[in-house]
């Protein structure tokens, strides 16, 4: 694979005097075109140590318009970052859309250099491989121009250039152990670069041993992919796109898990108040057990209006210190989110270990209302539920406690409930004309409620329906629920 950068490439003074300021000029024409549109680029920087990487990114950062460019370099893992899943990291740093964001090392860097160490064996190391595709395919799908460079250069030069930096006074510890183990991380990154070369995000091999021809191989090519898809800037549309038309003539084809569901179960008072309050005291010295074990606690709530959500959620969080919780109600997203992918929100709310945060509602709006009221494009939400899936099973294979209500009544239940609170001065807040609007919708999101959890009740993050039709019966279930799945945990 590397024997093609192995060329001996150059490029002279002159010449490069020449090409440069129209390279540069041309790269900034690109970046105005680039504002102007809802993608964003982002360039993958990394390669051989001693390759001239660092001065890659510099060169860039001169020659674009830096207010439209951010640069990250993942270096060693803060303790922020330890506490959460290990692309927490990255997500938080994804350029917003119209914008240029260089990724200085990246998702690839410690997987590498931990497999060059053995520290991750084969099988994981292509896992990791995997999850990387992934994601890249994730981001490209959402519209994203991924570039990546991988800066190459052989043992010779590297390690003549080692020994130019001990005659300057300045030994670079890092650069002496990659030289020392250069024919494994040849061999480890060859792999990765196979594994991850795809055609949503290819791989750009440059030859690094003649400084002027790398920073000129690096622009052209960065150009070249950036004219290709301003020139075509929507995302590719799948060409496979399901009939996702609901069968309701047939009551047993259009028949659902909710339908199922029964309803029936209720409390008594004096019941629901002994059972609340000892759940509670479970609840609270769980709470703190979890916090001293460094385990954090994901809750999600979602359900028709007027199900009950806000008072189970006020039922756990009357049960957990202040200090240990975050409560996030997700509304239409803002323009900085909008300018990201719709993950980018959830990624950066998650709690650091030892916490909780709960959404009411969440990620699942891009399968429920933005699927029915046509805020997404088909092609956009069918190919969420895989989206989430990953996203869930980073949380927990990190040992984050992932819980997912929804909370189901009847429609009649529903009705019921909205008119009590026409009628009820200190709940007419609640109600509103969308809610109405909804629920004129009711087998439409029967349907989308469906298909999320036939396609997202997981294993590792399964779905709790919970019979909401009497409001006490679903409290308790809440909270005994989050009882025991924070007992486990900690067993």
């Amino acid at each position: 694979m590397f024997e093609a950068a192995e060329l001996g490439r150059t490029v002279s003074k002159k010449t490069y005097a020449e090409k440069e300021p129209i390279l540069r000029t041309a790269l900034l024409e690109a970046q105005q075109r680039l504002r102007k549109l809802p993608f964003p680029v982002i360039i993958i920087v990394s390669g051989v140590e001693g390759a001239g990487k660092g001065e890659v990114v510099n060169e860039l950062n001169r020659w674009f318009d830096t207010r439209g460019v951010q640069t990250h370099a993942f270096w060693d893992e803060s303790d922020e970052e330890l506490e959460r899943p290990k692309f927490w990291r990255f997500w938080r740093k994804l350029p917003p859309k119209s914008t240029i964001g260089i990724m200085f090392g990246s998702w690839y860097t410690e997987s590498i250099i931990e497999r060059v160490f053995r520290n991750l064996s084969r099988a994981e190391f292509e896992s990791e491989l995997d999850r990387i595709c992934e994601f890249e395919r994730l981001l490209s799908n959402d519209g994203a121009l991924i570039v990546k460079f991988w800066f190459h250069m052989t043992k010779k030069t590297q390690q003549k250039r080692l020994k130019q930096d001990r005659k300057n006074g300045k030994p670079s510890p890092l650069l002496k152990v990659f030289s020392k183990n250069y024919a494994r991380f040849r061999s480890v990154s060859e792999l990765a670069i196979r594994a991850t070369d795809t055609g949503f995000s290819p791989w750009h091999i440059i030859e690094s041993e003649d400084r002027r021809y790398r920073n000129l191989a690096v622009g052209e090519t960065l150009l070249s992919a950036i004219r290709r898809r301003l020139d075509a800037p929507n995302p590719t549309v799948p060409l496979s796109q399901p009939d996702d038309s609901l069968v309701t003539d047939i009551p047993e084809a259009s028949a659902t898990l909710l339908d199922k569901l029964d309803l029936t179960p209720e409390l008594s008072r004096s019941d629901y108040e002994d059972r609340l309050s000892a759940a509670q005291n479970r609840l609270r010295t769980l709470a703190w057990q979890a916090y001293k074990a460094q385990i954090n606690t994901v809750c999600v709530f979602e359900g028709w209006d007027a199900a009950g959500k806000g008072g189970a959620i006020r039922r756990i969080t009357g049960a957990i210190d202040a200090r240990l919780y975050r409560v996030i109600s997700i509304a239409a997203p803002t323009e900085e989110e909008q300018a990201q992918h719709y993950l980018w929100r959830f990624w950066r709310q998650l709690p650091r270990a030892g916490y909780c945060t709960i959404y009411d509602r969440s990620w699942y709006g891009r399968v429920l209302v933005e699927r029915v009221e046509g805020f997404s494009a088909h092609h956009e939400w069918s190919r969420a539920y895989a989206e989430i899936n990953d996203f869930e099973q980073q949380l927990t294979d990190t040992g984050t406690v992932l819980l997912k209500f929804w909370l189901h009544i009847s429609p009649e239940k529903q009705l019921q409930r909205f008119e009590e609170r026409k009628r009820t001065p200190w709940k007419q807040h609640k109600i509103t004309d969308e809610d109405w609007r909804n629920r004129d919708r009711w087998d439409q999101y029967k349907h989308a409620v469906n298909d999320m959890v036939a396609r997202t009740s997981t294993s590792y993050a399964p779905w709790v329906l919970v019979p909401a039709n009497d409001k006490w019966f679903a409290r308790v279930h809440v909270v005994e629920t989050c009882c025991d799945q924070l007992e486990a945990a900690l067993e």
